[in-house]
């Protein structure tokens, strides 16, 4: 995390957003934000900010939703659309007036957030691994996992107070790398992570935190009747080995992106369902072109 920094945005009673560039900020290349999956944070991107042609074609800044990483605020309630809030405010505060997104799971929601708040000012949008709908009956039907199953466990184990000794159980981070990640998740990266998730989640303010992470993503509203007001061209990248959201899904909404400039959809072989962790290479390039034609 030391690569992390934290700015105040005044948002939820001011707030310190985790956030991370690539390389020094440089003013002749378009921005893309980076926003990160579930319980995750800005080392999701790894791959990304080493990536040279990736970072020669735009500063890369990776921006932690409410909840994950180093974001913190004065309120301990937040949603998905607090999130998108900060991170404009967190351009005003940097002074880039207009930026591209991309969002791998959770981080494709809060793009299309962002893109629904502020046409004026988002560029495009990358969606890796995503679905634009709620926890709906519609998204279990089209092969979809069952998003309210898998969280409502741990919000009620995460709703009494604990000690200052608390971490997160590393069996939560081990659901979580199975869903996003598979099941051949190397010894390395699995030690990675739970050394990265117990820094972020210790104590009753990690506690709190973890719990509204997952009360956001079982209760989230969803974006069907707003994705008219997302007016960028529009990437969805999605894997066929993603167990949480189908490809079949994604085919669906893809055609919802009814104002935007171009929505494409592009199914990756084997892409697992942290797309920009599992197949960079194919990301990555896509993105480089992508930002490449509508910058």
């Amino acid at each position: 995390m030391s690569d992390v920094e934290t700015i105040p945005v005044p948002h939820l009673g001011t707030s310190t957003i985790g956030y991370r560039f690539g390389r020094p900020y440089d003013a002749s290349l378009p921005t893309l934000v980076l926003v990160n999956s579930f319980t995750t944070s800005a080392e999701l991107y790894r791959p990304q900010f080493a990536d040279e042609r990736l970072t020669a074609t735009a500063n890369l800044l990776a921006l932690e939703p409410y909840g994950h990483g180093r974001t913190r605020a004065s309120y301990e309630q937040f949603t998905y659309w607090d999130s998108a809030l900060a991170d404009l405010q967190v351009l005003d505060a940097l002074g880039i007036r207009e930026a591209f997104v991309l969002g791998t799971s959770q981080g494709g929601w809060i793009a299309a957030r962002m893109a629904v708040l502020a046409p004026q000012r988002i560029t495009g949008i990358v969606l890796l691994g995503t679905s634009m709908d709620a926890e709906s009956q519609r998204s279990r039907d089209l092969g979809c996992w069952d998003g309210v199953g898998f969280c409502t466990p741990a919000i009620h184990a995460l709703a009494e107070p604990v000690g200052d000794d608390w971490v997160i159980p590393v069996e939560l981070v081990d659901a979580v790398l199975a869903e996003g990640l598979g099941g051949d998740v190397s010894p390395e990266e699995r030690a990675f992570w739970h050394r990265t998730h117990q820094e972020n989640y210790t104590g009753d303010d990690g506690r709190k935190r973890l719990r509204i992470s997952s009360v956001n993503l079982r209760d989230r509203d969803g974006l069907h009747g707003r994705l008219d007001g997302v007016r960028c061209p529009v990437l969805w990248m999605h894997g066929t080995a993603d167990p949480v959201y189908s490809v079949a899904n994604a085919q669906d909404e893809i055609g919802l992106f009814t104002s935007s400039a171009g929505a494409e959809l592009r199914v990756v072989e084997g892409g697992r369902h942290f797309l920009s962790a599992s197949h960079p290479d194919e990301v990555d390039r896509a993105t480089v072109e992508f930002i490449e034609r509508w910058r």
